[in-house]
């Protein structure tokens, strides 16, 4: 037989997010946060980041835009050809 006891466990929650561009801190219950993009990778083999340097960066989505949207391709997710998979399978 095995016996419990009660234990109280203290956890952590996300109270907030911070842009790592701007600064812009964002209550973790806005809508906002939603949109915030969490980059997380190690680089590879003669990276510019670094061999094996784990890089890590939580950008909002302004910032993203600013950065990257000249240079997007934007689609509606429905009629998306691949599927949101990269890379792209054949076409239906």
């Amino acid at each position: 037989m095995i016996r419990y006891k009660q234990i109280q466990k203290t956890i952590e929650e996300p109270d907030a997010v911070i842009c790592d561009v701007c600064k812009r801190e964002y209550a973790a219950d806005a809508l906002e946060i939603q949109e915030f993009h969490h980059v997380k990778f190690i680089g590879g083999y003669e990276s510019v980041f670094g061999d094996g340097t784990q890089v890590e960066c939580d950008i909002c989505q302004h910032c993203l835009k600013k950065f990257i949207g000249e240079h997007c391709r934007k689609t509606d997710g429905a009629q998306s050809e691949s599927g949101g998979f990269w890379p792209p399978g054949p076409t239906p």
